[in-house]
């Protein structure tokens, strides 16, 4: 098979791992070696500078020995099927690098023969990179559960980023789908990574000399939402759990898509596309990792799922009526963050602001924060925005408004014959 067949199918193969992510790794150039890695983003991100720095996202191979219901590439499935030498696909990333295609490598795999000799070709591939090419871009690599704990070292020496996916949110679910697979052993390469990352951190503290490096970026999962029936109480809280005890850098969701027909998985006759869920799953996970919320102030058992139409800090908000409308000039720079539209660089603005002068509306606008939201949450010198009472009542009402109305234009955008974002018409 020629190599240009072989990356139409495995970077093909690749769309379903979810890597649009910062890199979490500040490397500049180096004399006699190719490329540098940006802590500022990777793979369709923006650098604070403007740069969209990408990255080849392609398969290791399609070929796998699991036959999971809910993936694309399982053994049963009738597809083409290839596999790159790790030679092939070092000189492959160099060559793309050389013509300014891209400045980095999200590299995973499909599960040949065995989960050892996998990683040991995705090994290689980093090493020829690194070694052979002096290749110093940002590489996230995903690990394959189930492999030596040596293989897992070398993988974290070589890759900036290393990944495990947990899959599904229950051990009963992952058991349902993919039998082949055990919660136990996706956990214990998380947990080794986790230890990998300390040592190294605690190393580089003793000798500024000794600069070992262990996936210096971190390590992240994804997990599939849509396809079992977990609450999104339980997906919360299990990430929750797994920035606590693993230190993850990233939980990413993947709204389930019927790539297969079984009995075991969602109808699609009669199930939406739960883009819209993984959307307001993403929220909540940006409000427990830099907004200090908790899983319980977002959801709870009582109404485990979390609503489609407001954005999880509004609704915290409408919750905590009595807490509103907070004075702009005295509330504490935790409150701030907890007004709906007002994130980290406002808050930061405002509370550096106030100190030299009283704040107004337009004092508000001038320094970038917008107000759609914040306005109905908000008191200036004591007084709302002209023309505003605080009703929670109306506000609900004129939020979902407003939802509704962005939903439609979003809608309205889509090109004929091009999907929607959302999946249907019903997502709103």
């Amino acid at each position: 098979m020629e190599l240009l067949d072989k990356l139409a199918i495995l970077s093909d193969a690749a769309k379903y791992d979810v890597a649009c992510t910062s890199s979490g790794v500040n490397r500049p150039a180096v004399p006699g070696k190719l490329g540098s890695a940006s802590n500022a983003g990777c793979c369709h991100s923006f650098t604070p500078d403007g740069r969209c720095v990408t990255l080849l996202k392609v398969l290791m191979t399609n070929v796998c020995v699991y036959d999971c219901a809910y993936c694309a590439n399982r053994r049963s499935n009738d597809l083409p099927r290839a596999t790159f030498r790790p030679a092939e696909l070092a000189e492959l990333t160099i060559a793309f690098y050389r013509r300014n295609y891209i400045e980095g490598l999200f590299l995973s795999s499909g599960v040949l023969r065995d989960p050892d000799y996998t990683m040991e070709g995705l090994c290689r591939c980093l090493e020829l990179l690194r070694y052979r090419y002096g290749f110093n871009g940002y590489i996230h690599a995903k690990a394959i559960p189930g492999c030596s704990p040596e293989l897992l070292t070398r993988l974290g020496v070589l890759a900036d980023r290393v990944s495990v996916n947990i899959e599904l949110p229950s051990a009963a679910s992952l058991a349902r789908l993919a039998p082949q697979k055990q919660a136990s052993g996706l956990l214990q390469p998380m947990h080794y990574l986790r230890d990998g990352i300390h040592e190294n951190f605690q190393d580089k503290r003793l000798s500024r000399r000794r600069r070992t490096r262990f996936a210096p970026a971190g390590q992240s999962t994804q997990m599939i939402v849509g396809a079992t029936p977990e609450s999104d109480y339980r997906i919360l809280t299990l990430s929750a759990a797994l920035y606590r005890r693993l230190e993850l850098k990233r939980v990413f969701f993947s709204a389930y898509l019927p790539v297969n027909p079984d009995p075991l998985l969602p109808d699609p006759a009669t199930t939406l596309t739960p883009f819209r869920r993984e959307h307001r799953l993403y929220q909540a996970d940006w409000l427990m990792r830099f907004y200090g919320f908790k899983v319980d102030e977002i959801i709870d058992t009582e109404h485990p799922f979390l609503d489609l139409e407001l954005d999880p800090k509004s609704s915290w908000a409408l919750q905590h009526s009595g807490l509103f409308p907070l004075e702009i000039n005295r509330a504490s720079y935790d409150l701030l963050l907890r007004i709906p539209g007002i994130g980290l660089r406002s808050a930061g603005r405002i509370f550096r602001a106030r100190k030299e002068r009283c704040l107004d509306f337009d004092a508000l606008r001038r320094l970038g924060v917008t107000l759609r939201r914040a306005q109905y949450f908000i008191t200036c010198q004591g007084r709302m925005r002209s023309g505003m009472l605080y009703d929670p009542v109306f506000i609900e009402r004129q939020l979902r408004a407003d939802a509704l109305s962005r939903a439609q234009h979003r809608h309205a955008r889509v090109l004929p014959g091009q999907a929607s974002l959302f999946g249907s018409s019903t997502w709103v």
